[in-house]
């Protein structure tokens, strides 16, 4: 069953997503957004944000979400649950398959976020966003002043995720299943030499220890060399071994990086190689990965499918 044609069909519902939302629907584009299995994204997992502006006190993850989707639905956005199975983006308009729906588009912004990778131990999903299991320093460090916390992973990220830590924690554990880093020389140089970051080498997580009491009391660990088993004693654990870019059934025929991110064409932070396809958000930023940066990539891949669609279409 197949749709009338669609101005501009969004995919996702993060900050990239609904910004896209409420730039198209002010231009009376009538936007489409289709909505995954976890509507807002991962900023709903977090319990509060400090970090995005006009929030002088900080303001919920999912009421921020709700108030952005309340604000596109307002100006005519149409929200609907559903899944893209494929895409033939080689047609025009573009088909988007939905099971054994199909919707029609003349141009889309995909916006389907990254899924954080994680250990799987015992204890983390429970504890996971604002129970003290996070993957985001940035947006989450301020809530663990003077607080020990742990780091796993031993990359870049991991790396700047501790460094970044030291900033509040009265310590930071940094756990790595080998004797050295893998970050970059000068990453692992500064963690290594920090005073407030102890290295844990050869060590893995076992489980994070809090349940049931709701909230994270520390985490076990595994030398991997010697089988002995420790807790250290962390009221915080912050996951840093990378993201998984939710691009499915997009890539290909959208071109993507050794990362598998979506990998935007020179000139253009949202504008795939499929002319009048554009991409948003976590999906295809590895850098910034904020909410307030997938918000910006949201209004720029509006304003230029407005643009395509103006010289395309009248």
């Amino acid at each position: 069953m197949s749709s009338p044609v669609e101005n501009v069909v969004i995919i996702g519902t993060g900050c990239a997503g609904l910004t896209a939302a409420i730039y198209t629907a002010r231009s009376s584009l009538n936007p489409l957004v289709l909505e995954g299995p976890l509507p807002g994204g991962q900023l709903t997992t977090t319990s509060e944000v400090e970090n995005f502006p006009g929030f002088p006190h900080g303001v919920d993850g999912f009421q921020l979400t709700q108030n952005m989707r309340e604000q596109a639905t307002r100006f005519g956005t149409r929200f609907e649950s559903a899944l893209v199975d494929k895409v033939d983006f080689t047609s025009t308009p573009r088909q988007l398959f939905c099971g054994d729906r199909l919707i029609l588009a003349k141009t889309v912004i995909i916006a389907t976020g990254a899924s954080p990778r994680l250990t799987g131990i015992p204890g983390e999903k429970e504890l996971y966003g604002g129970k003290g299991v996070t993957t985001c320093a940035t947006c989450d460090g301020a809530f663990y002043r003077k607080m020990e916390v742990a780091v796993l992973g031993g990359g870049d990220s991991a790396a700047e995720e501790a460094l970044f830590l030291t900033r509040f924690a009265s310590k930071v554990y940094l756990v790595h299943r080998r004797d050295t880093l893998r970050a970059s020389k000068i990453m692992a140089d500064r963690a290594v030499a920090h005073e407030k970051i102890q290295m844990v080498w050869d060590s893995v997580p076992v489980e994070v220890l809090g349940v049931p009491e709701g909230a994270v009391n520390g985490l076990k660990i595994k030398n991997v060399k010697t089988g002995v088993e420790s807790v250290l004693p962390v009221k915080g654990i912050f996951v840093a071994i990378g993201h998984i870019p939710n691009t499915g059934p997009f890539a290909p025929p959208l071109e993507v990086d050794e990362g598998g991110y979506f990998k935007p064409q020179p000139g253009s932070q949202v504008q795939t190689n499929v002319p009048g396809v554009y991409v948003a958000g976590d999906c295809s930023d590895h850098i910034y990965r904020q909410a307030i940066t997938a918000a910006g990539m949201g209004c720029q891949a509006a304003i230029e499918a407005e643009r395509w669609l103006a010289e395309h279409h009248g």
